[in-house]
């Protein structure tokens, strides 16, 4: 075992970055402390002239006093549908907390916006929240108060595969697993809508504010004449007395969330996956320098093995081959006592084997070949991966090209698809192209996936795209006999890098669920053990087994 060193000096290069960090952390925070009161203080409090509790107040009562609720998602939809007026974190609520001591998935609608509708975000966000459930095990407590479907994007949210039916279609495989649900109707349930609580285990709702029926009074009079009201088509005593559709009234929300913890308390000890634990200890350095260790300008080196010394416990770090792909560091550690396998892009230049030097953050055929195996190795061992994801993509060029980029970086992305042990990725930086995919990005199946609010995720850099599309723009206006002018050449440029900065910015990834959330780097730790204590309730391990890897 091996002690990692801090070589950081705390001087104007460490404060300036320092600076900016904090300042991103503080935008990013103003953006989510608006978000966290939906649609205003006033609808906030017309909720509780209805007696009713807005959804994160539910959340609160729900969750064990003083312990911590890891919201995920919740800036789904930032800056989406504004010609609708908005929808802060998609108008639904959902995280992880304990109930009792248990770890349950908690998702919440959010009455305050748009009466609870269902935006095709929202879709994408309560399907991440089931697949959380599904993949750790996990029970899932439904918070209802919703009106449905958002009617004028319904094209957009309910015929698909990874539309609203999958919703339901995951209740059952949910319910089959053993995974226990539960649903608390709040507020309306309406249409389809009204399945997702009927296909939970157990029902619970609310007299007086709690409703659930396939149409409401105006749909069923347009439809066949009939004149009634909601609460008598599927309130509270019509649907636990007379359907039986529900199996228990309550008298209020409190009330509600107090039958629900009961419910919780009496769940059943299930078997761990036994990943390796022992006792805690602290970081070697302060976790807060990490404000000061990474740029301001995203295409400037850092070294990460400075980044990996304020995560680790104690500076403990067992480096696998590390002389050898150096633009990858791959080593064993411990996170809050967990073993954990680190996969992590440095940042720095680097020296190859041949004495040639490496551009950090870029993926070599060494460095692919180095993390393939080590990723072989932690399934081997039962480890869970942790990605530190600050990658501008494989080397380019005749000489990578003719020495095999493309089979090493098959080799390395073949591994990350087919490995079955519990996978943590956190973009700290730049995630572009196929760099994305081999650092475990969104797509190849992370339990949990995360960001700095500096991170930048995009097909390439946007001052390398500008430059590609100009050539292009270039090369047409050339067939056509023209030139491109200075100003033109110019004008292009700034719309092409405005349009990137816009879109690689970390809160438009978030907004569409590329990424689970935004973290504070000084939580990453925090976060880190958590999500393995998380992933460490599933024991279904299934066997690694990879396709084909050309040697």
């Amino acid at each position: 075992m091996s002690k990692l060193k801090s070589v950081l000096k705390k001087d104007k290069t460490f404060t300036s970055r320092e600076e900016y960090q904090n300042n991103l952390l503080s935008k990013i925070n103003a953006e989510r402390d608006k978000i966290k009161l939906g649609g205003g203080k006033k609808a906030i409090d017309n909720l509780h002239s209805k007696k009713k509790l807005h959804c994160r107040e539910r959340i609160d009562l729900l969750i064990d006093k003083n312990t911590f609720f890891m919201e995920l998602g919740i800036f789904a939809a930032f800056g989406m549908y504004e010609e609708h007026g908005g929808a802060p974190s998609s108008g639904t609520i959902f995280g992880i907390g304990k109930i009792h001591g248990r770890n349950c998935v908690i998702v919440a609608n959010d009455a305050t916006v748009k009466a609870g509708a269902w935006f095709p975000v929202t879709c994408k966000k309560n399907l991440r929240a089931q697949e959380i459930a599904i993949e750790n095990r996990l029970p899932i407590i439904y918070l209802v108060d919703s009106a449905g479907v958002f009617l004028p994007m319904q094209d957009e949210i309910f015929p698909d595969k990874e539309h609203f039916g999958r919703i339901f279609r995951n209740n059952a495989v949910i319910s089959s697993m053993g995974i226990p649900q539960i649903a608390a109707v709040m507020g309306p349930c309406v249409a389809g809508g009204a399945y997702l609580p009927i296909m939970s285990d157990e029902a619970l709702i609310v007299e007086g504010t709690g409703s659930i029926f396939l149409a409401g009074a105006h749909l069923v009079k347009a439809a066949i004449g009939e004149i009634t009201d909601n609460e008598s088509l599927g309130g509270a005593t019509v649907t636990t007395e007379i359907s039986g559709i529900t199996d228990e009234k309550m008298k209020s929300d409190e009330e509600c969330l107090d039958k629900i913890r009961e419910l919780v308390s009496k769940f059943g000890e299930t078997a761990k996956a036994g990943f390796d634990r022992v006792k805690s200890r602290n970081t070697a350095y302060d976790e807060t320098e990490i404000y000061g260790l990474i740029p301001e300008d995203s295409s400037k080196p850092y070294d990460t093995y400075e980044l990996i010394c304020r995560i680790i416990d104690d500076g403990d770090f067992d480096e696998f081959k590390p002389t050898y792909g150096k633009t990858i560091i791959t080593g064993y550690a411990r996170i809050d006592g967990w073993a954990v396998g680190i996969v992590a892009n440095q940042r720095s230049i680097v020296k190859s084997k041949s004495g040639e030097m490496q551009f950090g953050g870029v993926i070599y055929s060494d460095s692919a070949d180095k993390a393939a195996r080590f990723i072989l190795n932690c399934n081997q061992r039962k480890i869970p991966i942790l990605f530190l994801q600050d990658v501008t993509g494989f080397m380019v060029g005749s000489r990578s090209e003719h020495g095999g980029i493309i089979k090493d970086g098959a080799k390395m992305v073949n591994a990350v698809a087919n490995s079955t042990v519990p996978k943590i990725t956190i973009i700290t930086g730049n995630s572009y192209g196929a760099g994305n995919y081999a650092m475990c990005g969104k797509a190849y199946d992370p339990r949990f996936i995360f960001a700095y609010p500096n991170a930048q995720i995009a097909v390439m850099g946007g001052s390398q795209a500008s430059n590609v599309l100009l050539d292009i723009k270039t090369g047409q206006l050339r067939k056509q006999g023209k030139e491109i002018t200075e100003e033109d050449r110019k004008k292009f440029l700034d719309e092409i890098k405005k349009r990137y900065e816009e879109q690689t910015n970390v809160l438009y990834a978030a907004s569409r669920l590329w990424v689970d959330e935004i973290i504070d780097p000084s939580d990453t730790r925090k976060i880190v053990s958590y999500c393995i204590e998380l992933a460490n309730n599933n024991p279904e391990m299934k066997k690694f087994n990879v396709g084909v890897i050309q040697t």
